[in-house]
């Protein structure tokens, strides 16, 4: 596929600059809010859901403590999500609540699992957000270099979340490589589904 045939959405799986005036930087715009909006909002549901498990245990306060501050972090970035959706006029998903529902019980099901299954689960569900907002900042750094400054920052913010999860043992949880296929092919269809509907 040849740039000039290539959508805004193809160009940013590629990881490929969007071309100078090609008409299609307002609509990659769009959906990046759309589907970063919705993304953050999963991300402060699945935590809320592990931290409804943990928080009820006194022996798993540690835990519960490192949740709390990712969801905060979560939280942050969809504030200016909902912020950005306000300025720019954009239109939310329609599945918003599927979502809520959807990111609650992935993370309710891995803390039922256990520390080390709610750490696969920030692992894998990070990943692909890393990936996902790195793509996005490589293809919005010539056109709107203030908004791929923003996205990089939540990056190396879901890195850092990552990161935390495969130090406290994110790759011991047991059937770790299904479990983490499983939720990162889940992660990428709801963008996919996210960025149209």
């Amino acid at each position: 596929m040849t740039d000039a045939a290539a959508t805004p959405q193809d160009l940013m799986r590629a990881g490929l600059p969007l071309p100078p005036g090609d008409g299609g930087l307002g609509r990659y715009v769009e959906r990046a809010i759309r589907v970063d909006h919705a993304g953050e909002y999963g991300a402060v549901s699945i935590y809320r859901g592990q931290q409804a498990v943990f928080a009820r245990l006194g022996s798993k306060s540690r835990i519960a403590d490192q949740l709390a501050h990712m969801e905060a972090d979560e939280q942050a970035h969809l504030d200016a999500c909902d912020a950005l959706i306000r300025e720019r006029g954009v239109r939310p998903t329609a599945l918003m609540p599927v979502w809520r529902v959807a990111g609650y019980a992935l993370g309710v099901a891995t803390a039922l699992m256990g520390e080390k299954a709610a750490h696969a689960c920030t692992e894998a569900v990070e990943s692909v957000i890393e990936g996902h907002y790195d793509a996005q900042v490589r293809a919005l750094t010539p056109h709107e270099p203030a908004l791929a400054a923003r996205f990089a920052q939540f990056r190396d913010e879901e890195t850092a979340h990552k990161d935390l999860a495969v130090a406290e043992g994110a790759r011991a949880a047991p059937g770790y490589g299904l479990l983490s296929a499983v939720i990162k092919a889940g992660c990428r269809l709801a963008i996919r589904v996210t960025e149209r509907v």
